[in-house]
């Protein structure tokens, strides 16, 4: 079942760039690229006075693949913003840990098992899973009382380490679009440059059209490049802060359940 999760995200990944890509083709040869945006119905000609859109076509072919990073990353932030909302669990996590450390508190172990059930969060699973190995625990005869509590613990580092997983998963693509979006402006800045500087080498007048094309480029690319570099930064500082949030909060009810699992053993 593990294996057909991260086969489907993988597809799931790669499904997103392609499309993101076709989308951004399409939007800038169609949309922008729309003779109706130049003069004289023209798209290698200049854009109407004003019109943002024959503007940006003007940025070149590396338009549409900083405006696939920009759709990638919303995807993406979507994507995040779903899947630890859902993590999160339903209600406020302080308030349910409360509730989790009474109801341990007063060993009723099952109920408290209930309350995760209900839950459905990261959290709720981890404490689920430490809980049942806390009953089994209680009527192990076999171990010493220093041997369960290592074992507890043992359990609740192993339920942690599968969820943090889900928790940071694609992280690592905001972080990899982070710099590769400010590349991305900065190649299609330097094609613009190019164009630029050899539409002034050229021999007589210089050709203004290509003169003004090369720097709509070099402009244009930038702005998308530090756009979408923007965005991934933001973002990624935000759910790297929300899953810090989530894993210090597992920490700490595993902590507190494991002292109270060895302060019932002394009794």
């Amino acid at each position: 079942m593990k294996a057909l999760k991260e086969i489907f995200g993988s597809v799931f990944n790669v499904l997103v760039i392609i499309i993101a890509l076709v989308v951004g083709y399409y939007i800038w040869k169609n949309v922008m690229g729309n003779p109706i945006n130049f003069e004289g119905g023209n798209p290698k000609g200049h854009p109407l006075q004003g019109n943002f859109l024959g503007m940006v076509y003007k940025g070149g072919y590396i338009v549409p693949l900083l405006m696939a990073i920009v759709l990638t990353v919303v995807t993406f932030v979507i994507e995040r913003l779903i899947s630890l909302t859902r993590a999160s669990g339903r209600g406020r996590t302080s308030k349910f840990l409360r509730k989790i450390q009474g109801l341990i508190n007063e060993g009723s172990v099952e109920e408290a098992s209930t309350a995760c059930d209900k839950q459905k969060g990261s959290l709720a699973n981890v404490i689920k899973a430490g809980l049942y190995r806390y009953t089994e625990l209680q009527n192990d005869k076999t171990l010493a009382n220093d041997q369960k509590v290592l074992a507890l613990q043992k359990d609740f580092e192993e339920a942690t380490a599968l969820e943090l997983p889900m928790l940071s998963k694609n992280m690592v693509i905001l972080s990899t679009i982070a710099s590769v979006s400010v590349l991305t402006g900065l190649l299609g800045t330097v094609l613009g440059m190019i164009r630029a500087f050899g539409a002034l080498a050229t021999q007589g007048a210089p050709d203004a059209l290509a003169l003004s094309t090369g720097i709509s480029e070099a402009l244009i690319n930038t702005a998308f490049g530090i756009a979408g570099s923007l965005i991934a930064i933001l973002m990624y500082n935000y759910f790297s802060s929300q899953i810090d949030d989530m894993t210090y909060k597992i920490d700490e009810a595993s902590f507190s359940i494991v002292q109270t699992f060895a302060s019932t053993l002394k009794k």
